[in-house]
Parts: C-alpha cells; sequence; structure tokens
C-alpha cells in the first residue's frame, strides 16, 4: 500500500499485532505513533529488538537520542557494526509473521509527505529469512549475509544488483520505476538498451507523485513481477550498503501498483535518455527521507 493514513496504521498493526518478540531495522524514526506502539509492546512483555543504523546524514545526534530512548522503555537496542557502513534496510518481523518491508523510514515525514510503499507478508520464506538475516547482521555482521534466503527476498549488497538487473533484463513489454536515485550506469545501460529495443520505460524521479514527494522505490516491470523496498538503482545503494526488498507477483498487489502508475504516472516522468549518468557518483544519502 502507498497511501500516507494506511502506510501508519499498516506498520502500527504489525507492532500491535506481536505477542512475544518484535524485530525491526530502523535507519531514521521519530514517529510518536510508532514510538509509542513499541513502547505498549514491551509493556505487554513483548521482546522488542531494535538494530540501528550506525549513521544517516545530519541525524547522528537523533540516532543516539533515539537509542536510548528505546533502551529506556525496555527495548533491545543495537548498532549495527559491520562492513556496510549504513543499514538502509526498513522491515519489521511480529513473532513468526507478518513480516513488513518498506521503503519509507519510520518517520512523520514519510508517513504524510512523501510517496512511499509498505508490503506485508506472511511468506515464511520471507518471514525466516529477515530474521536470519537480523541475527546475522546483529551478532556476526561480516560473515556474508544467511545461506539459500527465500526467492522473493532481495538483500543488498550481496544480491541486490544481479537480482535488480536479472528482473530488469526480463521486461519484454514495460518498465516502470519510481526511485528519486536512478545514477547506477549498469542500471541506466540496461533501462537504455530495453527502450532502444521497444520496451516502454517510464522512470518517476524527483518531483511530485501523487501529490507527494517521491521517495519511494519501487520497480514495476511488464505488469508482473514488482520490487519494493529500500534499494535504490544507485551505486551506493547496490555496492555498499545493507538493503532489503520484496520480489512481488502476486496478481492482486502487482495490479494494485499497475493502477498506481496509471493513476500517478502520467506526468513527471522520464525516459533513461533523458538523463545522463554522472561522472562522479558520491553517497546519495544527501536529504533526510533517505
Amino acid at each position: 500500500m502507498w497511501e500516507t493514513g494506511e502506510r501508519r496504521r499498516t506498520v502500527l498493526d504489525v507492532i500491535g499485532g506481536a505477542r512475544r518478540e518484535l524485530v525491526l531495522s530502523v535507519f531514521r524514526c521519530d514517529d510518536f505513533h510508532v514510538l509509542d506502539a513499541l513502547g505498549e509492546a514491551v509493556q505487554r512483555k513483548v521482546r522488542v529488538r531494535a538494530l540501528l543504523t550506525p549513521r544517516a546524514k545530519n541525524w547522528d545526534k537523533r540516532l543516539q537520542d533515539l537509542g536510548v530512548f528505546l533502551d529506556s522503555m525496555g527495548a533491545e537496542v543495537q548498532r549495527y557494526a559491520g562492513a556496510h557502513t549504513k543499514y538502509h534496510a526498513k522491515y519489521i518481523v511480529a513473532d513468526d509473521g507478518p513480516a513488513l518491508i518498506a521503503s519509507l523510514n519510520f518517520t512523520r515525514k514519510c508517513f504524510d509527505r512523501t510517496c512511499d510503499f509498505v508490503v506485508v507478508t506472511h511468506e515464511p520464506g520471507v518471514i525466516s529469512g529477515l530474521r536470519a538475516l537480523f541475527e546475522s547482521d546483529c551478532h556476526a555482521p561480516d560473515s556474508g549475509i544467511p545461506a539459500n534466503l527465500d526467492g522473493s527476498l532481495v538483500v543488498g549488497p550481496e544480491l541486490a544488483r544481479a537480482r535488480f538487473l536479472e528482473i530488469l533484463g526480463s521486461a519484454r513489454r514495460t518498465i516502470r520505476i519510481i526511485d528519486h536515485r536512478v545514477s547506477d550506469p549498469e542500471c541506466v545501460a540496461v533501462l537504455r538498451q530495453k527502450q532502444a529495443a521497444g520496451v516502454s520505460v517510464h522512470v518517476i524521479g524527483l518531483g511530485g507523485v501523487a501529490g507527494f514527494l517521491s521517495h519511494g522505490k519501487m520497480m514495476l516491470v511488464d505488469d508482473a513481477t514488482a520490487v519494493v523496498g529500500s534499494i535504490s538503482m544507485s551505486p551506493p545503494a547496490l555496492n555498499v550498503r545493507r538493503e532489503v526488498a520484496a520480489v512481488i507477483r502476486d496478481p492482486a498487489n502487482v495490479a494494485e501498483l499497475k493502477r498506481f502508475f496509471e493513476t500517478y504516472g502520467t506526468t513527471g516522468g522520464i525516459g533513461p535518455n533523458e538523463w545522463s549518468v554522472p561522472d562522479r557518483i558520491e553517497d546519495d544519502d544527501s536529504d533526510d527521507n533517505d
């Protein structure tokens, strides 16, 4: 789902439904509704475990304060200490499911002012994969990712580039993208090749989407396969960050994303030949939305 009110309600429902254990990754969080829900989970004896990124642009002090606050309410807080200096993934797992994967941060700005996407799944493979990833990143962050992850789970940087190129390469009719940081030369080259071969390529980058600021990362190929999560098509996201996205093939969810593009994607889109790849690409964490 993408609607602002529904996104917050969905996050709160997943947190509120936990009865034994709640694990979540945090890049940014300042939404009082979410923080209150985490506190209420602790009060009903749910084990709340939060894995925080070690840094986020303009947020280092707030991340320190957030860690102290979560600890004071009784949550178990750990900072990611792996080689990937930013833990940019955004996910929650309640008990043995459901799991939530999002492009948004748990911030008031992302809930109220940005175009973002949230996926909730009861797929056992995705749930077990996220739990295994969380444990690995907490206790052995430089050991790599868990083996045999479910095919519906894309974990970066280890799997992100290959999976994204595979999905883009499979396009025969349409590629629709919402991503305000499309800048990776290899991905851009594939988009240009596909466009030259007659595939309809539509990229919504910077600017407004459905009346909101473009922030979410979503890809829809041939109106049959979608990818939603934290992974942008930029070198930092594909090469060096811990990222998570879900591959969606469920017809109902894919149809909803198709309707979103048909309703809101008629303006503001650009084709891949209408931008140039920068000669020098820097870390793209340049705003408080990322």
